[in-house]
């Protein structure tokens, strides 16, 4: 209820005018049962609902409004006051700084025919350009693509575009064509093994499956300077000059049915050394006699590349003599990545050999040969899924994507077979 005659006030006041410091006490809210507010000096009107036309207008203004810990509204941003039913404007006009203005704020639009033109720029040869360059930045195309669709594009526009674009032709990676007449024929060799079966045929339980390669001039690098341990947002840092304290020549024989593996370090690779691997694998009991059983001869066949070390029929004739139930399957040229074990050289780089900091060649060797023990303590095999079939539709793409390539060329000789 508002009593506007037991307002007290030291100062004057505008007719029809309530000081702030009361009007909270003088006010009563609408209770529930009803959404009217009632003044003693008029007679209460119906009861109906509040709306904006028909609410009671008040004015109400502060001449000491108490102080806030709010920090006050700086310039540049724009609050527009607010028209209210129960007063007047709410709130004063003020401006907040921007860092940009409104217009250069708003990105201009870029339909999808300016989408495209930024993936063709990005797809342009370089060389076509007149620049000495082998790949353009982000700001070298976004300058470029400014010039062509003549509105203003940031670099991390042209970024956006192209990393959402399907295919990414300005990205590349380096890979081995299968260039060998026989390719299919002797990677399906490797591939059945790899799926248990030789010559059409599955392989008996005793036999054994071994990719072997060799990882060739493992350097032993002395830092010049201390390592730097990590602190807060700081990586470790090793130091970037080295001297060079030898190298090893790291041969492994992956088993592909257990998961397990048998290497050793030599000073230099070869026939011979090949030779120690092969005996170090045979004499093993596992291999020599299949879970101990001394009256079960398996077949162990050695999947190779064509590397000097053991290099075409010589070298399966050398083995086949040591050793008779020793069988050399050679892969394809450029075939390495069907080689299991390169697959173990990939994990040993990445979890042994980064960052190469070993202070001599016995602290190599030791770290290599723990890391053999870590992976036979609990065996696990690659998960290979790759088959001749997979191959085989692979070749197929290749072959028309050739062709095609030839047909928008003229005059470009074909693949070497």
């Amino acid at each position: 209820m508002v009593r506007v005659s037991s307002l007290e006030h030291h100062w004057p006041l505008p007719l029809g005018a309530v000081s702030c410091l009361v009007l909270p006490h003088a006010i009563a809210l609408p209770s529930p049962m009803s959404s009217s507010l009632k003044l003693t000096a008029s007679p209460a009107p119906a009861p109906q609902r509040p709306t904006s036309a028909n609410a009671p207008t008040w004015s109400c203004f502060c001449t000491n409004s108490p102080g806030f810990p709010t920090r006050p509204p700086l310039h540049g941003w724009t609050f527009t006051p607010t028209p209210s039913a129960c007063g007047d404007d709410a709130g004063p006009k003020a401006t907040l700084p921007w860092k940009t203005l409104p217009d250069e704020a708003a990105s201009p639009p870029f339909p999808p025919l300016d989408r495209a033109i930024v993936t063709s720029i990005a797809c342009d040869v370089v060389a076509r350009t007149g620049n000495p360059l082998s790949r353009q930045s982000t700001t070298d195309l976004a300058k470029r693509v400014q010039e062509e669709l003549h509105k203003p594009i940031s670099r991390a526009t042209v970024w956006r575009i192209l990393d959402e674009d399907a295919i990414k032709p300005w990205q590349y990676e380096h890979w081995l064509s299968p260039r060998a007449a026989d390719f299919l024929v002797k990677a399906s060799v490797v591939l059945d093994l790899y799926q248990g079966y030789w010559q059409g045929e599955r392989l008996d339980p005793f036999d054994r499956v071994i990719s072997s390669d060799e990882k060739t001039s493992i350097q032993a690098r002395i830092r010049c300077d201390p390592t730097l341990q990590p602190s807060p947002r700081r990586p470790r840092r090793v130091a970037a000059k080295y001297k060079r304290g030898g190298a090893l020549q790291y041969l492994a024989a992956w088993d592909v049915q257990q998961g397990r593996v048998m290497g050793r370090c030599e000073a230099k690779t070869g026939i011979e050394p090949f030779g120690r691997l092969v005996q170090q694998v045979m004499e093993h009991p596992e291999y020599r006699w299949p879970y101990g059983r001394h009256d079960v001869r398996s077949r162990v066949f050695w999947v190779v590349d064509n590397g000097s070390s053991h290099r075409g029929d010589a070298a399966a004739k050398r083995l086949s003599q040591a050793y008779a139930n020793a069988i050399l399957v050679h892969t394809p040229v450029n075939a390495s990545w069907l080689n299991q074990v390169e697959v173990y050289f990939s994990l040993l780089q990445r979890k042994v050999l980064t960052p190469n900091d070993s202070a001599d060649l016995q602290e190599l060797e030791l770290r290599l040969r723990l890391y053999e023990e870590l992976t036979n303590h609990q065996p696990k095999p690659f998960d290979w899924r790759f088959t001749k079939y997979d191959l085989f539709n692979l070749l197929q793409r290749l072959a028309r994507r050739e062709a095609a390539s030839r047909l928008s060329t003229p005059g470009t000789p074909p693949i070497p077979g």
